[in-house]
């Protein structure tokens, strides 16, 4: 039985890494796979971009993408093993529940890699339904500078000082974005 798998973890966890070595094994057993990830994330161009300089093409979604309907599709050419899906927390919950009927319809295997919350600690859409009905939920683990396991995502200015307010969504790295654990992220966000 196929099933709906949800990684998720702070930033600089390796999701990306793991989503690709994921397709690779795949791959390396003669098994065709499909990637998506978000159109929204204009840093990668339609590719899947690992830290650690792997990449892959993808198909990018946005908020309007049937999931269920393309990757049906692509069935009819090539049978698939898996789907994969990097930065799911863009995904929209009718998106995570099409999702769900690739693997429970379809039978395919459905992976989904992003982030939990945002940079107040609030969940994402996608990273919501997904923690709400995936079969299997898995956290990758990051780590703070403390040594402690990195759960939040603290967004930082360009001079490295907290951003406590603004919209759900700013794409970006190393550069605006630090893992943290949860004590020292509340203590950056108290000021």
């Amino acid at each position: 039985m196929a099933k709906l798998y949800f990684y998720y973890a702070s930033m600089n966890a390796g999701k990306s890494t793991t989503l690709l070595q994921a397709d690779f094994n795949y791959r390396e057993r003669g098994m065709a796979t499909m990637l998506w990830t978000a159109a929204v994330d204009d840093r990668a161009e339609g590719r899947i971009a690992s830290r650690i300089g792997l990449e892959l093409e993808a198909n990018r979604f946005i908020s309007e993408t049937d999931m269920w309907a393309r990757i049906m599709a692509a069935t009819l050419v090539e049978p698939l093993a898996c789907v994969l899906v990097d930065e799911a927390q863009f995904l929209s919950r009718a998106q995570v529940w099409q999702l769900a009927r690739v693997a429970d319809e379809g039978g395919i295997p459905v992976l989904c890699y992003g982030l939990r919350t945002d940079f107040q600690g609030e969940l994402f859409a996608g990273s919501a339904a997904l923690l709400g009905i995936a079969d299997a939920l898995v956290e990758l683990k990051a780590v703070c500078h403390c040594g402690r396991k990195a759960t939040m995502n603290l967004r930082v200015d360009h001079g490295g000082a907290p951003v406590r307010a603004g919209d759900q969504t700013e794409i970006g790295g190393n550069e605006r974005y630090v893992a943290l654990c949860r004590k020292h992220f509340s203590a950056a966000m108290a000021g």
